[in-house]
C-alpha cells in the first residue's frame, strides 16, 4: 500500500509518505516556504495544506498523485463540535471546520490526478498515538499517551498498541488541555503561542516552583485517566511580560511552577496507564511530549521500564502517524523509524555543483570529519549539513550548528549567533558508549528529548552544554547510524580529551531550520560562523570574504 499522510489544520503542516509499512519520506513544509511552523495556528490559514512537502515526499518515490491508494487526513471533522459547546473562545473555528471537510478538493487541486475520493479522516490523536506506538523500536505490544492543545474535542489519548491496533482508553474532553494551558503561559510570558512553549520550560529552570499550590487548584488529575485543566489567573499570579521587555523573578517562578504541575498531572496519567495496560514500553506523542524534562521525570518515576518519545512529536508527527494507521489497516507491517533523517538530501556532485553555481571558494579536504573536528578543537563554529534533513523540531547532526562544549562563553557567543534569548541552552551530542558516565538519565537518547544530569566531574570540563540546573538535553550517537558524526566526535576527543560536542539547530532565530543548499549558504553568509561542512565540501569563512573567486575545489 502507498499511502501519503497530510497534516494541515492547526500548525506545522507535513506530509510522509509509507509504502508496504515503511516510511519512505517525511517533511514539513515549513522547510520548503520557509516560514516558521508553516503558518500560524488560526482558522484562516486552515486551508494551507503542504503542497511542497506532499509533492517531495511523491518524487522521492518515484509516484505520482494517482498512484496512491490513499490519503490520510489528521483531522475528523465529523468528530468535532462547535467550539462554544466545549467551552473554548474561538468563534472564528467554524472556518477552521469548513476547511477540514473540504480537505479532498483541496487535496485534488493541491496534487492533480489525485483521487478526492481516496482522502481518508483521522482523528487527530489517533494520528498522533500511532506515529509513536507504530514507530517506535521493539514495541508491538505498548502503552502510548498523547496531550496537546487540542484535536477534534479532546486534549489527550491514553490508548494500547496490540499489534496492528490501537485500542483507545481514555480522552479527556475540553476545554480542559495541559497544551492550551501551557499556551496560554507562552503568550502571557511575551512568547509567541503556539511556537515558544520550550522557550517557558528554559526558562523555569531558572525560577522556583512557588506558585504550585495555587495552581494546583486550576490544574490536576481527576484519578480516573483525565485531568482538570482550565481557567488560570495568570495575570493574578504576575503581571504579563511584553515580547520585548527582560523577564523578571517573577516570571521565572510561574514558568517553573506551570513546569511543576505539568509534571505532577503527567505522572498521575501515566500511572494510570500502566494500572490498565502492564506495559512495559510507553510511547508518547502530542506537542506536550516535546517537554523533555517533563519526559525525563516520567522516565525516572514512572512505572514503565522504557519510554520512547516521537521525535517529531507535534502535529507534524500526526502526517506520518495518519499513514502508518491506515497502512497497518491494510494489512502492512509497521516498520519502526530507524532515524529522523527522512528529509532531503543531495549527493556529492550535486553539492558540488550548487557551490560552483554560487561562485565560493571551497575544497574538498581528505576527511570532512577531520577538517571539521580540528576547526572546533581551534574553538571554531561550524555550520554541519550532511545526508537527510531531520523530521521534527531536533538537529540531529544533519542540519547543525557545532561548537567546543569547553569554553563556557560559547554558550553566549551561539545564542548570538542564531539570535536567541541568553536563558536558552544548547546541547551536548555524544558517542552512546561514552554517554553513562557523563549523563544520567534515559540512554540511549537518540533524538534529544530527555534530559540528563551532567556528572559533577564533568560540569567544569563541558560547561557550553550545562544548563543552569546542572542538566544537558543530549544526544546520543550510534557510529552504525552516524558514522560521519561519530567520526567527527572521535576526532574532536583525541584532540582535546572532550568525547562532547556542542549541537544546536542550524538556524538563526524565527526561522526554520536550514534544509537545502541555499539555506545553508545563506544563513553561512550572514552568520559570524567559521567553517561550512556541506557534504564532503568545506567553506571557510575568511577565505569567502577574502577571495570570493568561486574558483572551485582547492
Amino acid at each position: 500500500m502507498r499511502i501519503l499522510g497530510i497534516n494541515a489544520l492547526f500548525h506545522d503542516p507535513a506530509a510522509a509518505l509509507v509504502v508496504d509499512g515503511r516510511t519512505v519520506a517525511a517533511a514539513e513544509e515549513e522547510r520548503f516556504s520557509r516560514r516558521k511552523h508553516g503558518k500560524r495556528p488560526l482558522p484562516f490559514s486552515a486551508w494551507e495544506l503542504p503542497e511542497k512537502a506532499a509533492a517531495w515526499c511523491l518524487k522521492r518515490a518515484g509516484l505520482r498523485p494517482q498512484d496512491l491508494d490513499a490519503v490520510a487526513y489528521s483531522f475528523d471533522p465529523s468528530l468535532a463540535r462547535p467550539a462554544d459547546a466545549m467551552g473554548l473562545d474561538d468563534p472564528w473555528d467554524h472556518l477552521r471546520l469548513t476547511y477540514a471537510r473540504e480537505a479532498p478538493g483541496f487535496l485534488r487541486t493541491a496534487l492533480p490526478g489525485l483521487d478526492p475520493g481516496r482522502v481518508r479522516f483521522v482523528p487527530h490523536h489517533t494520528a498522533h498515538a500511532a506515529s509513536a506506538a507504530f514507530a517506535a523500536p521493539d514495541a508491538e505490544d505498548c502503552s502510548v499517551l498523547v496531550l496537546d492543545g487540542r484535536g477534534e474535542r479532546a486534549s489527550h489519548l491514553a490508548a494500547r498498541r496490540v499489534r496492528d491496533r490501537l485500542e483507545p482508553l481514555y480522552a479527556q474532553d475540553l476545554p480542559h488541555s495541559l497544551g492550551l494551558v501551557y499556551e496560554e503561559l507562552t503568550e502571557h510570558l511575551g512568547f509567541l503561542r503556539s511556537c515558544d512553549e520550550f522557550k517557558v520550560m528554559a526558562l523555569a529552570s531558572h525560577g522556583t516552583p512557588r506558585m504550585l499550590p495555587e495552581l494546583r487548584r486550576y490544574v490536576y488529575p481527576t484519578g480516573d485517566g483525565g485531568f482538570h485543566a482550565t481557567g488560570v489567573p495568570w495575570r493574578d499570579l504576575c503581571a504579563p511580560r511584553g515580547p520585548d521587555e527582560p523577564w523578571t523573578r517573577d516570571h521565572a517562578d510561574v514558568a517553573a511552577s506551570a513546569q511543576a504541575v505539568l509534571e505532577e498531572t503527567l505522572l498521575d496519567l501515566v500511572r494510570w496507564l500502566h494500572g490498565r495496560t502492564h506495559d512495559r514500553v510507553l510511547t508518547l506523542a502530542g506537542g506536550v511530549a516535546l517537554n523533555c524534562v517533563a519526559n525525563s521525570r516520567i522516565a525516572r518515576e514512572g512505572p514503565f521500564s522504557r519510554v520512547w518519545v516521537q521525535p517529531a512529536a507535534g502535529d507534524a508527527g500526526t502526517a506520518l502517524g495518519g499513514a502508518l494507521l491506515l497502512s497497518a489497516g491494510a494489512g502492512d507491517e509497521p516498520e519502526p523509524m530507524t532515524g529522523a533523517d527522512l528529509g532531503r538530501d543531495w549527493s556529492d556532485a550535486e553539492l558540488g555543483a550548487w557551490l560552483k553555481t554560487a561562485a565560493v571558494p571551497f575544497e574538498r579536504p581528505a576527511d570532512i570529519a577531520a577538517t571539521v573536528a580540528r576547526t572546533l578543537a581551534d574553538n571554531g563554529i561550524v555550520a554541519w549539513f550532511q545526508g537527510r534533513s531531520e523530521y521534527g523540531p531536533r538537529a540531529l547532526g544533519h542540519r547543525s550548528l557545532l561548537a567546543h562544549p569547553g569554553h563556557a562563553g560559547n554558550l553566549e557567543r551561539l545564542n548570538d549567533v542564531k539570535g536567541r534569548e541568553q536563558f536558552r541552552p544548547v546541547a551536548p551530542m555524544v558517542l552512546a558508549d561514552r554517554a553513562a558516565g557523563i549523563f544520567d538519565g534515559p540512554l540511549p537518547s537518540p533524538y534529544m528529548l530527555f534530559v540528563h544530569d551532567v556528572a559533577d566531574a564533568w560540569r567544569d570540563r563541558v560547561p557550553a552544554v550545562v544548563h543552569v540546573d546542572g542538566t544537558a538535553r543530549i544526544q546520543t550517537v550510534d557510529p552504525a547510524q552516524e558514522p560521519l558524526v561519530a567520526r567527527m566526535l572521535s576526532e574532536f576527543e583525541r584532540l582535546t580529551g572532550l568525547p562532547v560536542v556542542v549541537n544546536t539547530s542550524l538556524n538563526t532565530a524565527g526561522r526554520p531550520m536550514v534544509d537545502d543548499p541555499r539555506d545553508a549558504l545563506e544563513c553561512f553568509g550572514s552568520s559570524p560562523v567559521d567553517l561550512l561542512a556541506i557534504g564532503p565540501y568545506a567553506i571557510r569563512r575568511g577565505g569567502l570574504f577574502r577571495t570570493g573567486d568561486g574558483e572551485g575545489p582547492r
